[in-house]
């Protein structure tokens, strides 16, 4: 059983690894000035290609819940991090999206019924501490707007994987990943237009490329890892996993792009590994009180 969980573990480790290339593909293929354009393909397309692999649309609840979930996991969650990402440095923002293990925890308390242990406190703060040393800058600024954003992504994020835990679909893991997807798609589209307008009438080879990996790899791929990986395992161990995204991405901006890897982000990446080993080793205990219902009924 031991070694089936750490399989799962590595396997759901391969969402955020992926994610954390986004930034370089994001950089280096796609055109500048269109994060939203980029959020929008990452999910509609990918959603529209499972929807259509697996043939599966929603019945009864699960209408309204894959729009919940579409919208807490990926269309609110991209918007705000978006606007946290335009007003604050990438380091800040971060840092504070690096509070989403916490938020799970203390949700997965609430809803999931979820122990709340002090070693899963512990490594949630030496998380944001790790998180911080690796990308966080001396010379930051803050804007409250920007920092409200972060926070409301995270916030977001962290109710979407929980209710992810708790609404268990009885429909195949790619059907309900596409719907989520098209749902989060959906809602991005009329953003986008409004805030960068239409999409650019020519994309180089190197853009198709990159719009071609954050859809198939980026999305589909990856969303069904996570997923799947919130279907085996606890949220809050599913959530921690999520800290190595920065660390991927300072490491591939280190080998790839030729940037500076000081010491203090080298130690923040070796405490933000420690954090996440520690809450993936902490046995999984739940209350004997029922988990409260958040939203309906159910079924």
């Amino acid at each position: 059983m031991l070694r089936n969980q750490t399989g799962t573990v590595l396997l759901t480790a391969l969402t955020p690894a992926i994610w954390g290339t986004t930034y370089l593909v994001t950089t280096e293929l796609l055109p500048p000035g269109r994060p939203l354009l980029a959020a929008v393909i990452r999910a509609l397309p990918a959603g529209l290609l499972l929807v259509a692999v697996t043939r599966s649309l929603p019945k009864g609840v699960w209408w309204w819940r894959a729009l919940v979930l579409g919208a807490l996991n990926i269309g609110v969650f991209f918007a705000l991090l978006f606007v946290g990402a335009y007003r604050l440095p990438g380091g800040v923002a971060a840092t504070v999206g690096a509070i989403q293990p916490l938020l799970v925890a203390l949700l997965s308390a609430g809803l999931l019924g979820e122990r709340l242990t002090p070693r899963t406190v512990v490594a949630a703060v030496a998380g944001v501490a790790g998180v911080s040393l690796l990308v966080l800058r001396a010379d930051a600024r803050l804007d409250a707007v920007g920092v409200a954003a972060a926070l409301g992504g995270a916030a977001v994020m962290a109710l979407g994987v929980v209710l992810s835990k708790r609404w268990q679909s009885p429909a195949p893991l790619l059907a309900t990943t596409g719907w989520q997807l098209v749902a989060g798609g959906l809602l991005l589209l009329p953003v986008a237009l409004l805030v960068e307008g239409a999409p650019p009438a020519a994309l180089t080879t190197a853009n198709l490329a990159g719009y071609a990996y954050l859809t198939v790899i980026g999305s589909a791929l990856a969303y069904a890892l996570w997923f799947r990986g919130l279907r085996l395992l606890t949220a809050t161990k599913v959530t921690f996993l999520g800290l190595l995204s920065p660390v991927v991405a300072t490491a591939l901006g280190w080998l790839v792009l030729g940037q500076e890897l000081a010491p203090a982000q080298a130690l923040g990446a070796v405490v933000v590994l420690a954090a996440l080993v520690a809450a993936q080793f902490q046995p999984a205990r739940r209350l004997t009180a029922t988990p409260r219902v958040l939203v309906g009924k159910e079924s």
